[in-house]
């Protein structure tokens, strides 16, 4: 396989046209489509050509199930973190070019979104979001954080919704998604040929409005008093203690999700978002996500993450620390403590 079987690149007409083609992978993003992605969005921004970008997946399982971390595994055991380091740099740096972009970038959102899905996807003008969609941020199981700039669409959640979702990596369906701010209007997967065809032919993304219908009541609405009296406590460990401590349906699974995720990632993530909530721009937000996602192998449990979750599948992680309450204050500044020369320059190595 070559990065032109994985995606397809191309014009119609005055869109540029991107579509992720591993569907048997569940479209995960690899470093090369991702680069590929960057280069083409920076030659479309200056092309007259090119009015507006679209961008999809094939199959009808997933857009994106995330970045593709089996291949991290093995060179963090070796000790070889740069890979992954460098994988995160550059997506980063393509995450905040999406989210400044000088035109239209409309997001077919089909299927589960999650992890690096959502990076080229939430950032966009338009992002679109089907009965089918299934968007999530489950990163906290794998030992990493929420990244990829939606620590910012988190923060910017009604209510502590962002602490809710980055803590316990719960599963939108579409109307939870447009709620959270991760995506727009509902189209029915149905008529996403229709819709495409209409964008490739107009470059419009108005084109959307006639095609999107009411999505009704997000499942998540009725239950944001009590995510915000849960996940307005001033920790990630007394957010999890006010939920075990209630008893209800609801509080009993998002407390089991907390307790199934990585500890250390879950007191980090609590924090990013709340750090995060003060910043303007996707730009910032990388750099904070990049002190951790940096030490994420070296000093963190991402390896075992993804041993326990992709390579091995025993679902037996064997965390640093063994539960939340033995994650210390001065470990998650650790984790989010400035890297000095290593800090994440967004400008270094981007064409103007």
């Amino acid at each position: 396989m070559t990065i032109a079987d994985d995606i397809m690149i191309r014009e119609a007409g005055r869109c540029g046209r991107i579509t992720l083609n591993r569907p048997q992978a569940l479209n995960a993003l690899t470093y090369e489509m991702a680069m590929a992605i960057d280069a083409v969005i920076i030659r479309w921004a200056g092309d007259g050509n090119v009015d507006l970008v679209l961008i999809d997946a094939a199959g009808d399982r997933a857009f994106s199930a995330g970045g593709d971390i089996a291949s991290l595994y093995e060179s963090g055991l070796r000790g070889d973190y740069e890979v992954g380091r460098r994988f995160w740099r550059d997506e980063y740096r393509m995450n905040a070019r999406i989210a400044d972009y000088p035109k239209p970038y409309v997001a077919l959102m089909d299927g589960i979104v999650m992890g690096g899905g959502a990076g080229i996807s939430v950032h966009g003008s338009h992002r679109v979001v089907t009965e089918r969609s299934m968007v999530a941020m489950p990163e906290c199981g794998i030992g990493l954080v929420p990244d990829v700039g939606c620590s910012l669409r988190l923060a910017r959640a009604p209510g502590q919704l962002g602490e809710f979702l980055a803590m316990t990596g719960w599963r939108m369906n579409a109307a939870d998604a447009i709620l959270a701010g991760f995506a727009d209007f509902e189209v029915a997967s149905g008529d996403l040929p229709a819709l495409t065809a209409r964008i490739e032919e107009t470059a419009n993304p108005d084109e959307i409005k006639a095609f999107a219908h009411d999505r009704g009541e997000a499942t998540l609405a009725p239950l944001l008093d009590a995510i915000d009296r849960h996940f307005g406590q001033p920790s990630a460990l007394d957010c999890l203690r006010s939920l075990e401590a209630e008893g209800s349906e609801f509080a009993e699974k998002a407390a089991a999700m907390i307790r199934r995720a990585c500890p250390l990632s879950v007191a980090c993530a609590f924090e990013i978002v709340r750090r995060v909530r003060d910043m303007a721009h996707v730009s910032q937000a990388v750099v904070l996500e990049y002190r951790f996602t940096h030490r994420s192998q070296s000093d963190g449990d991402f390896t075992e993450g993804i041993r326990a979750q992709i390579i091995d599948k025993d679902r037996q992680p064997k965390w640093k620390a063994g539960q939340l309450e033995d994650v210390t204050a001065d470990a998650v500044a650790a984790m989010l403590a400035p890297l000095g020369g290593n800090e994440l320059d967004i400008g270094k190595g981007v064409p103007a």
